[in-house]
């Protein structure tokens, strides 16, 4: 994961969603047969949905890059 990414898990406080983040981004090792999955429109990115967060991250040749982690809001995309 990229330092920024880190940065974002690390801020936030509730251990529990910070846990149920990284369990979520562990179920990405079967992309693209992953729940809560959506590809981005207009974009070449996709987002994985865990409750009221998102994790954003691409996908090129087998390799996943996690973008962002971020709460939904009216800015998040």
């Amino acid at each position: 994961m990229a330092e920024k990414v880190l940065r974002q898990l690390r801020k936030i406080r509730d251990s529990h969603t910070r846990d149920k983040i990284y369990d979520s981004v562990g179920c990405l090792k079967s992309f693209p047969d992953c729940k809560n999955v959506k590809k981005l429109k207009d974009r070449e990115e996709y987002r994985l949905r865990v409750g009221r967060w998102r994790v954003i991250f691409t996908e090129s040749l087998e390799i996943i890059e996690i973008q962002e982690v971020k709460i939904r809001n009216g800015r998040t995309y």
